[in-house]
């Protein structure tokens, strides 16, 4: 008995066109089109950006370049960057409702305070079909001025305010302060920058940007920080409180080729290193040595103002020797050499005999005939009773007749206007008072001493952005045989490699 097969059932085809576009008359699908219209046909009679406006207003602050994000906040965008788009398409009412697939800006002249942006978007509509459609929108540049740029045209609207202050006879510290501030764009946040008789105001119009600002100080220089608050207003009935803050940061009053006489105990205590010793460098904390033995020791700055102490003298007292005869001992420690060396004072040649023996920790870089910037201590009277507890001590018998700082260069009066580079400074707003003219002239002499430490100094200037001089070339080519020579013999000329563009370096903080 034979059994059949079982049936099997094959479905007919299904016809994917069903009816005809009433436009054009395409085949379409009709359980799948949107009405009775092809795609190409919906695209031409459908207009999914037509809830969406073509123009808008974007606000811009003229002092800080930043835009106005609505309702109240500002934010940094640069020029067709994606921070700015990100505005842009948040001006836009109604772009929500679509999908945005692609979002790019459109060329314009950069006066023109116009802003194009192109923008791609999609949308579903009737079952299946998606459309997708470009448009242009274009936003108007207007300018209006923020609060914070606000108030700095106004008077007594800070709520913080750092006083930085250094009880010294010159600006040197303030000045490499000043660069490094620049260097690390620290006073970013300030509203006002005012410079006062000993010191420098640093303004802020909030709390949390001078305790930063205080922050960044204990990081680079060795400064003591005391906090005081004052109450402005109070509301009773919330007992809300309004207060402005202001932090004193006084520096150590120590600088860099300062001569010190350290208390006894301190000295025993931090290595027992000899009293009489020399500032070569100021970091965090005073970093001394003695010049006779190399020896060095820090003081940090917690150390320091629980037994604060006064230099002996300053780079206001140093004196200018000559050098007849130089000797190195061998020892060596960084960049320094001990050598022993007999000078002259530079006054008395000519008119004496008189030499005076020590030894000195630049022996690297001192030969037979230079000039050499340093402390005559003999026959020198002090006030400052560490330097008379010396004297009457056991070690009073150690302190050496004349102390050596550093080399002096014999630079021409027009050598400091031949410079190929240059230090940007901090925009300041004076005192009340303009300052006297002896205050003026104090002032540029020591800018012009801090730019010969700057140019003598590899290690001091390592921390520092040095910018290339304005028309360099064209001074070059006028520079004179001999300044040209004496730049080359002294080694005093910075290399090209050192120094930054402003161009360069605008591009690289952008």
């Amino acid at each position: 008995m034979e059994v059949d097969a079982p049936l099997q059932f094959t479905p007919a085809p299904k016809n994917a066109a069903t009816v005809l576009c009433a436009d054009c008359g395409a085949a379409i699908d009709g359980t799948q089109s949107a009405g009775a219209f092809c795609y190409d046909c919906l695209k031409l009679k459908t207009d999914v950006t037509s809830g969406i406006q073509r123009e808008a207003t974007l606000h811009q602050c003229r002092d800080c370049d930043r835009w106005l994000n609505p309702p109240m906040s500002w934010v940094v965008a640069q020029p067709e960057s994606r921070e700015l788009l990100a505005l842009c398409l948040r001006k836009l009412r109604g772009l929500n409702k679509l999908r945005i697939i692609d979002a790019s800006f459109i060329w314009t002249e950069p006066h023109s305070r116009r802003i194009r942006v192109k923008i791609t978007v999609q949308q579903e509509i009737g079952d299946g079909a998606i459309l997708q459609q470009s448009f242009e929108v274009e936003y108007v540049q207007n300018y209006q001025q923020c609060p914070d740029c606000a108030k700095s045209y106004t008077h007594n609207t800070w709520r913080a305010c750092v006083q930085v202050r250094q009880k010294v006879p010159h600006k040197r510290t303030f000045l490499y302060l000043e660069q490094l501030i620049l260097r690390h764009s620290a006073h970013k946040d300030t509203i006002n920058i005012k410079e006062c008789h000993d010191g420098i105001d640093f303004f802020f119009a909030q709390r949390n940007h001078a305790e930063g600002f205080v922050d960044f100080l204990k990081a680079v220089v060795p400064v003591n920080v005391k906090k005081s608050q004052e109450l402005i207003s109070m509301d009773i009935h919330t007992s809300t409180k309004s207060y402005k803050f202001s932090y004193s940061a006084e520096l150590v009053p120590i600088c860099k080729d300062d001569l010190v006489v350290l208390p006894l105990p301190l000295a025993r205590k931090i290595g027992n290193i000899t009293p009489m010793t020399l500032c070569y460098r100021i970091g965090t904390s005073l970093n001394l040595m003695d010049p006779t033995t190399l020896q060095t020791a820090d003081v940090d700055t917690a150390l320091y103002w629980r037994t604060p102490f006064r230099p002996l003298a300053d780079v206001q007292d140093m004196v200018e020797f000559i050098v007849l005869d130089i000797e190195p001992l061998g020892a060596q420690k960084g960049r320094f050499f001990l050598a022993e060396a007999t000078v002259a004072r530079a006054s008395d040649m000519g008119s004496n005999d008189s030499t005076f023996y020590t030894r000195t920790h630049l022996g690297g870089i001192l030969h037979v005939g230079d000039s050499v910037m340093g402390y005559h201590l003999s026959g020198t009277n002090f006030n400052n009773d560490l330097y008379d507890k010396l004297e009457e001590s056991k070690m009073g018998s150690m302190i050496p007749d004349v102390v050596l700082v550093k080399k002096h260069y014999n630079r021409s009066k027009k050598s400091k206007n031949k410079r190929n580079w240059r230090l940007k400074r901090m925009a300041k707003e004076e005192g009340e008072m303009l300052p006297r003219k002896q205050d003026q002239e104090r002032m540029e002499r020591d800018f012009e001493l801090f730019l010969r430490d700057v140019e003598e100094d590899a290690e001091l200037r390592a921390g520092m952005a040095l910018y290339k001089a304005q028309q360099q070339q064209q001074m070059a080519d006028a520079m004179d045989t001999e300044e040209s020579e004496f730049a080359e013999d002294e080694g005093l000329a910075i290399p090209m490699e050192q120094l930054l563009d402003e161009l360069e370096d605008m591009t690289m903080e952008g």
